[in-house]
């Protein structure tokens, strides 16, 4: 590895909407710490709130502020840090990584084969996938329905229909729908019609309903859908990111219909770092193949876009990776 420069370019959100890219001073790994040179990070949904600029918002970011979903290769380690090695690639669970360079807990990163070099990594969305998969108890034979086909929508139609089940896609755009399909859905729906979708579930379903539902979008509309097309003792999971405000249910049907609530989100640092090993696992041995669905590049330089793309969702858009070599 070369020597590492004095400074590095850092993305810092001056406000709603707005950022710039700065020169700002390498950070220096601590104790127990690892330093990453990024090639890429993913950019994930949960950015567009904080982009958007709500009253909680408090501007300017740190800088890489919001990227955690980074993979690189390993460039200094911290006092006490073993079991890696500069040069080193790897994916890692860290928080500023729309920067040349971030930081990690040692713990947090996970080395990446050779089989996989040159291929990009967001080990975060896909440690992801794994755990909600995980808790979602999907088996074979179930009928399971999933609400919102973006890349964590995706990645679990191919989890679940690996597993034996019957998925039924729901989403709004034909783009999303014609990729479930090849992800393995055995029914499509557009998500357009509230009572039209449920009619058309029920009689998929002989009147049963659905096993499992995932909701996956993080709206209202659909987290009220997906608890109408549970079956009597049916696992709603709520995959979906519900990160601008109060939500509202129908705790009647909820009640009446007996459903276990899964919120399949997670906040220890060991648990994430289980889905991404258990992602890695997959990929190298070529069960999910996350390359299709990275639909969207852009350089650093245009981060903005890359929001403004996950914001609007053009034509041919599932996920966009900021490269950053």
């Amino acid at each position: 590895m070369s020597a590492a420069p004095a400074s590095m370019r850092a993305a810092i959100l001056e406000g709603p909407g707005r950022l710039a890219i700065h020169e700002v001073p390498l950070p220096q790994p601590g104790p127990g710490q690892v330093r990453l040179r990024l090639e890429g990070c993913g950019v994930c949904a949960s950015n567009l709130t904080p982009w958007a600029g709500p009253d909680w918002m408090r501007f300017p970011t740190e800088p890489g502020a919001l990227g955690h979903e980074a993979w690189g290769h390993v460039d200094a380690l911290g006092e006490g840090v073993e079991g890696l090695a500069v040069g080193q690639r790897a994916a890692a669970l860290s928080y500023k990584g729309y920067a040349e360079y971030d930081l990690a807990e040692a713990a947090n990163v996970l080395p990446l084969p050779a089989a996989l070099s040159g291929q990009a990594f967001p080990g975060e969305p896909l440690g992801c996938a794994m755990n909600i998969f995980a808790r979602a108890g999907i088996e074979h034979g179930q009928d399971v329905a999933i609400i919102g086909i973006g890349f964590l929508g995706a990645m679990l139609t191919r989890l679940a229909s690996q597993a034996g089940a019957r998925v039924i896609a729901i989403s709004r755009r034909p783009f999303s729908l014609d990729l479930a399909r090849r992800m393995g859905a055995a029914e499509v729906i557009p998500l357009e019609d509230h009572h039209a979708i449920i009619e058309q579930v029920k009689a998929l379903t002989k009147g049963q309903f659905c096993s499992r539902v995932v909701e996956a979008v993080g709206q209202p509309w659909p987290l009220d859908l997906a608890a109408e097309l549970c079956a009597e003792r049916g696992r709603l999971v709520i995959a979906g990111y519900h990160q601008d405000g109060p939500r509202q249910v129908n705790m009647q049907l909820w009640n009446w219909r007996g459903l276990d609530v899964i919120n399949a989100h997670e906040r220890d640092s060991a648990i994430y770092m289980q889905g991404m090993r258990a992602a890695l696992d997959a990929v190298a041995a070529g069960r999910l193949d996350p390359r299709p669905l990275l639909t969207h590049s852009f350089p650093l330089e245009r981060l903005a876009e890359a929001l403004d793309a996950t914001r609007d969702r053009p034509d041919g858009f599932l996920k966009a990776v900021v490269t950053l070599r």
